[in-house]
């Protein structure tokens, strides 16, 4: 049975790919000089952000596999556990991984808005591919952080260093945009298959069940994480994805105000309200009247 290996801090991690610690919160980690080895479970208790060079096996978050290709980026965020599933073969390791600690980014700008870099909850099937040239920007700016680490620490190491992963991060946000447009042919027809999804729930007795369909809950059933499928929905259609979903419900609610057969109630109960005074107070906030005003208005 595979058996997990975990890493708690930069130290533990270079040691095992066989580099020098310089730093011991961050840490450009050169896969190279690793020793061959089996792919393995592997917990993170820190930030990692890895270039892959070569296909080394099949990689696996949860239930989802990726085959990891040259000039990947994958991000994984403190806690996440990545598996591998390479049939017992042994590979010689490539590429580069950008790791470092919580603790070097808090009271930082980037330490208050790391939540903002949502790629980090990214299934690994939905990792970032990248062209040449923004593989080339990658490399400089681990290059950057690499310099700053070989140096004597001074009063600007850490700013410097923040700065550039702070850099890098954003670069990113513009590459997953270049994705979603160019290369996400899988996900082309995104908000067509969301509709389609929510005319479906409220069509079933789901709602009645379940409740209203949740962000996660529509992800799952796209086969994307609710990150991913987050991102993707603002991107085409300029809204979140709760915000879509709510939309969706007071179409639904108005279109079903106007049977004379059924009592605000039962329209709240059929949309998988808990209770019909929620309905009512959701349907005015975004409407600006009460379920019955609107149908007397109407």
């Amino acid at each position: 049975m595979d058996v997990m290996r975990r890493f708690e801090t930069i130290s533990e991690y270079n040691a095992f790919n066989n580099n020098e610690t310089l730093h011991p919160l961050v840490s450009v980690v050169d896969l190279s000089k690793a020793s061959p080895r089996q792919a393995s479970t592997i917990y993170f208790g820190f930030y990692t952000i890895f270039l892959k060079e070569v296909k080394c096996g099949d990689l696996r978050y949860g239930k989802n596999t990726y085959d990891y290709q040259e000039g990947t980026l994958v991000f994984i965020a403190p806690g996440q556990v990545l598996s591998g599933d390479s049939s017992g073969e042994t590979y010689q390791p490539k590429g580069y991984a950008l790791v470092f600690h919580p603790d070097l980014i808090h009271g930082t700008p980037l330490g208050r808005h790391i939540q903002d870099y949502t790629f980090f909850g990214y299934q690994s099937s939905e990792a970032l591919h990248l062209s040449e040239r923004e593989k080339k920007l990658v490399l400089d700016c681990f290059s950057k952080i690499e310099f700053e680490l070989e140096r004597a620490i001074d009063k600007h190491s850490k700013m410097l260093i923040v700065s550039n992963i702070e850099l890098l991060l954003n670069y990113c946000i513009r590459f997953y945009d270049r994705q979603f447009i160019t290369r996400d042919h899988a996900h082309q027809g995104i908000l067509e298959r969301f509709e389609r999804l929510l005319q479906e729930y409220f069509l079933s007795d789901k709602p009645q069940i379940e409740g209203l369909p949740s962000v996660a809950y529509c992800a799952g059933e796209l086969n994307l994480s609710a990150n991913y499928f987050g991102d993707l929905v603002k991107k085409a259609a300029g809204k979140s994805a709760q915000e879509y979903i709510q939309a969706k419900v007071i179409d639904v609610a108005k279109e079903r105000i106007f049977d004379p057969g059924k009592s605000v109630s039962q329209i709240a109960y059929e949309l998988g309200f808990k209770y019909p005074q929620h309905f009512t107070r959701f349907f005015k906030q975004q409407v600006g009247q009460s379920p019955n005003e609107y149908r007397m208005i109407n």
